[in-house]
């Protein structure tokens, strides 16, 4: 008896596997969590690398606006990232072309996620040797 609930519980898990895998990709979720990683990445790495360049000695207060300025000008751009893959569904291309479309933002993403952080401290030294 045992045997034949356990083998049902199995049959039943492999069915509901196989309906899970023919089921269509949440684009929009994957994207979602994507630009919430890289965001999290940019913030990071603005606090670690960009901090130390602003930085003033004694207790000045701006280069934690800055930090938050840079951080603010980051959060726009990864919602409509996201509110474009909300609004993907249902627009008629194959799941290749939806995953190619998918991969070319994720790598634009990424790429300004991790180089716009450079980017600062690279106008930081360039105003820091002009002043």
């Amino acid at each position: 008896m045992v045997a034949t609930a356990s083998r049902k519980s199995v049959t039943k898990h492999r069915d509901n596997h196989d309906l899970m895998s023919t089921q269509s990709v949440r684009w929009d979720k994957k994207m979602s969590n994507n630009c919430a990683s890289a965001l999290l990445v940019y913030t990071m790495m603005q606090i670690f690398f960009v901090l130390s360049f602003i930085e003033t000695k004694g207790m000045s207060i701006a280069p934690y606006f800055g930090l938050v300025l840079l951080v603010a000008i980051i959060i726009p751009f990864c919602r409509k990232y996201e509110k474009r893959w909300e609004n993907f569904a249902g627009n008629g291309l194959s799941s290749q072309s939806v995953a190619a479309r998918f991969r070319k933002d994720q790598i634009t993403l990424w790429i300004l996620a991790l180089g716009l952080p450079f980017v600062f401290i690279a106008i930081i030294k360039a105003i820091g040797a002009i002043f």
